[in-house]
């Protein structure tokens, strides 16, 4: 199932990047209560619900005015890659984005002027991610984004696991140097199509956290748990 990227509450509160109604604030609070990320360490990869998400922004220090501009991701249980189930928007900007931003994600100003609030975009995304461990290349720039973005706008911390990739090729080929995108999936034989766009690097992400699932079992690595314990004796 793909999420509409245009779907407004109502009943709004003031606030910066738009307005926050009260059953918006009220449902992510009760989302980080219900949270049980413990317990996802000990269920197996190969049944382990991920979101495998990307977002793209203006920048890298959302507490200096950098924003994000667009998130994209897609569900995955153990190794399958459930094609059909999508989120993706654009979102607003306070500001015009540079030449090079434009150029590197093909988004315009024109198509952020009139895109979702970031308010309404990052709540229909917690609601496609539940409470879903979620998945990210290089995972410490959506970490720092989203704890920003979630504190501002609900008042309410970022509670996902979120599970960095890197920790993945490290642990099962600890003699490979990948760092960019580009350079695992053609180590892995994925072709590089869309990048820079939020869901078609989700989309490539999902396909590397599918391989190394099942690269990780024949390492004796078999759940987050594993992982974790591995990662730190490398």
């Amino acid at each position: 199932m793909t999420f509409d990227p245009f779907f407004f509450m109502k009943g709004k509160l003031g606030g910066s990047q738009g307005s926050q109604s009260h059953q918006q604030v009220a449902y992510l609070r009760q989302l980080q209560r219900e949270m049980k990320v413990e317990e996802t360490l000990n269920i197996p990869l190969t049944d382990l619900n991920v979101i495998v998400f990307d977002i793209e922004t203006t920048g890298f220090y959302p507490d200096q005015g950098d924003q994000i501009i667009s998130i994209g991701a897609i569900k995955v249980k153990g190794n399958e890659i459930k094609d059909k189930e999508t989120f993706y928007s654009i979102v607003r900007s306070e500001k015009l984005i540079s030449d090079e931003i434009s150029q590197l994600t093909g988004l315009t100003n024109e198509e952020l002027a009139s895109a979702p609030l970031l308010t309404e975009v990052l709540f229909q995304f917690f609601q496609f991610a539940q409470d879903y461990t979620l998945v990210a290349h290089h995972a410490n720039h959506e970490k720092v984004f989203l704890q920003h973005a979630s504190w501002r706008l609900y008042r309410a911390p970022f509670k996902h696991r979120l599970v960095d990739m890197s920790f993945l090729y490290r642990i099962a080929e600890p003699d490979q140097k990948l760092i960019t995108l580009e350079e695992c999936c053609e180590h892995n034989g994925i072709p590089v199509y869309g990048r820079h766009h939020a869901l078609y690097d989700a989309k490539l992400t999902a396909q590397l956290w599918s391989i190394y699932v099942n690269k990780l079992s024949q390492k004796g690595c078999f759940s987050l748990k594993d992982l974790y314990e591995r990662y730190t004796i490398v």
